[in-house]
């Protein structure tokens, strides 16, 4: 990675900075404070025009040993210092593919949309996966984002990309291939009934012998519902299952 300026491109650039009303700006930080506070997700809030981080909320397995004023005082800085060198082209990447995405969504829709993608970061000696889901909290009347909410989380898969653009409400997203250069139209799995119930009653702790006897089936077959999760969701376990299905809105 060069500069944090990799990251602060044309396709984003904010011009019509005469609309930035900064006497809001804490009003956006404290209910992102709350949002991190009541739901313990870990969230931070970018400002495009000043290009640097308003909130970073304090989580210690995401910060890599920081604190959140230091995270704050880095900015992008961190990207270039706490992910491995080889993925840090991906982000730049899938940063001017998302934007380019971005700029041809109607004005109207663009605060329904996020994206998605999994990366590593450097915690000591150990490689952490994260999540990134990106959206928009204010934008300018020509459609550039000046401030936007990342949220943080523990990635379900077992390596980096997953690039992804999902609309709030719709089952379709569209996901981009990195070797192609292109996004590409996917749709959200969609679990059944009995995987629905499944998956409920094992947020609520229950085990898989006292779920068959909750909804009246054999172990066996609750067992092959639990598979289809897994595969459905292209997890390992069922912990991931959840934290998949709640993050996708799927339950």
């Amino acid at each position: 990675m060069k500069t944090t300026d990799d990251f602060f491109i044309p396709d984003n650039e904010v011009k019509l900075y005469e609309e930035l009303d900064y006497s809001r700006v804490s009003e956006y930080v404290r209910s992102a404070e709350a949002f991190s506070r009541s739901t313990y997700q870990s969230v931070y809030i970018i400002d495009y025009f000043r290009q640097n981080f308003l909130y970073v909320s304090p989580n210690p397995m995401f910060l890599c040993g920081l604190s959140p004023e230091r995270m704050t005082a880095l900015g992008y800085r961190f990207y270039s210092g706490y992910v491995p060198e080889e993925e840090q082209p991906m982000l730049l990447t899938l940063n001017k593919a998302g934007f380019s995405f971005y700029n041809d969504i109607p004005l109207n829709e663009r605060k329904d949309w996020y994206i998605s993608y999994d990366f590593h970061i450097l915690n000591e000696s150990r490689r952490i996966l994260v999540n990134h889901k990106l959206t928009p909290l204010a934008l300018t009347s020509d459609g550039r984002i000046w401030l936007a909410l990342c949220v943080v989380s523990a990635s379900t898969h077992t390596d980096a990309g997953h690039i992804e653009m999902h609309r709030i409400g719709s089952s379709d997203f569209f996901e981009y291939n990195l070797t192609t250069r292109r996004w590409n139209k996917r749709q959200m799995p969609v679990l059944t009934d009995g995987e629905k119930s499944v998956l409920v009653l094992s947020i609520q702790g229950y085990t898989m012998t006292e779920i068959a006897d909750l909804i009246c089936l054999s172990p066996v077959t609750v067992k092959k519902y639990r598979q289809r999760i897994f595969e459905k969701l292209d997890v390992r376990n069922i912990s991931e299952a959840i934290v998949a299905a709640t993050n996708n809105k799927l339950l």
